[in-house]
């Protein structure tokens, strides 16, 4: 039987990927570092999605394992998977390269020429190619002309929201209905896993790109600009008349640079802004804003949903105004809870809210960051 290896066990990893690859009939391995939900795998072989939307269904996943990403059983299985994918968080990738590393070393060891594939389901731009860099870092160079032959990194971008909800069976999960996971054709190795849900993408920058210019600038504006207003969750924030104008206002924003750089159809593009508030105002998804705005800094930074969705527009002449207002709200989030929140408002006492942001994002122009001072005032005002 075909195996696979999930990197993360929560509840991406066992709600959105692992459920597709254990429909698709491979064994699907968890490796994770929590030992309740691992130990549980190990146990029952099984678990049950739960999807909470208009239409209620349960998915029971079978033919699952779980076992610690740490030490030789990793390495073991990655030696004879067909595929391994992740869904750990962008800062964890170099964490796993290590295990990644000594299982190909393994397979060009045992002289085996079976294709591996390795996907970074992560809420990042080419995410897998970051994991590769890792991953050759602890390579030797006849390692690397291995891997080059035989071990692929496509690309994807992933969309699921999967709120973190208790369930009374630790390793079952909740997750909405829509789900999109779309990964990059050519970058495969080998015959390409058929696996149902898997869209193969030719122009995979286009699906990365409106996902993050839509779904996530919408997401963390909504929950930056809920918490402010003393929201809680994500539904209660969007049904707030004026946060959701200024979130729809800023997702067309947002779309009206994807429009002119990769040539999008704009009445698609504004059904497909709606149908994502139409997901966050999901009454069974009960997604709380401090989760959704966790990790400010990185998603201030210049590649990810508030800053480069804003420079593209900028660079077609378009407006940008409610993206900067939502800028102004990240400034502010406030979460103890959260390293980077914390980090985020000790550089804002410490410089200013200005030239925090100009630290975090790159952005060196003066115009941009006179309009983020005001949004940054205007939005506690």
């Amino acid at each position: 039987m075909k195996t696979a290896i999930q990197f993360g066990a929560g509840n991406i990893g066992r709600g959105f990927i692992g459920m597709l690859l254990a429909q698709a009939g491979y064994k699907v391995v968890f490796a994770d570092v929590n030992p309740i939900v691992i130990d549980r795998l190990a146990q029952d072989k099984q678990y049950t999605v739960h999807i909470m939307d208009v239409e209620k269904k349960d998915y029971l996943i079978t033919n699952v394992d779980g076992i610690m990403s740490t030490g030789q059983e990793i390495i073991d299985e990655i030696a004879k998977a067909e595929v391994v994918t992740t869904a750990v968080g962008l800062m964890i990738l170099p964490r796993i390269a290590p295990a990644i590393a000594a299982g190909i070393r393994l397979r060009k060891e045992s002289g085996s020429t079976e294709p591996l594939n390795i996907i970074a389901c992560e809420n990042a731009i080419r995410a897998s190619s970051q994991l590769k860099n890792h991953v050759y870092g602890a390579l030797t160079d006849e390692e690397k002309a291995y891997c080059d032959s035989y071990v692929g990194f496509p690309d994807c971008s992933v969309d699921r929201i999967v709120p973190p909800l208790h369930t009374e069976v630790p390793t079952d999960v909740v997750v909405e209905n829509y789900y999109e996971w779309n990964v990059e054709k050519a970058s495969f190795k080998g015959e390409i896993p058929q696996i149902p849900g898997m869209n193969l993408a030719e122009d995979l920058m286009a699906y990365i790109e409106r996902k993050l210019f839509t779904l996530n600038t919408g997401h963390c504006i909504t929950a930056y600009v809920g918490a402010l207003k003393g929201k809680t969750t994500i539904k209660d924030a969007i049904e707030d008349p004026e946060i959701y104008e200024l979130v729809h206002g800023a997702m067309e924003q947002s779309g009206a640079g994807l429009i002119k750089k990769h040539n999008f159809d704009a009445e698609a593009h504004a059904h497909y802004i709606d149908k994502i508030i139409g997901r966050f105002k999901n009454p069974y998804l009960q997604d709380e804003v401090v989760r959704v705005g966790r990790e400010p800094l990185r998603k201030l930074s210049a590649d990810d949903r508030l800053v480069k969705p804003m420079m593209t527009a900028l660079g077609y002449g378009l407006p940008v105004d409610k993206l900067i207002t939502g800028i102004g709200a990240a400034l502010h989030f406030d979460n103890p809870q959260d390293e980077q929140s914390v980090e985020l408002q000790k550089m804002v006492a410490e410089l200013g809210a200005v030239e925090a942001f100009k630290k975090i994002s790159g952005v060196e122009d003066e115009t941009i960051l006179a309009q983020v001072a005001k949004a940054y005032d205007a939005v506690t005002a």
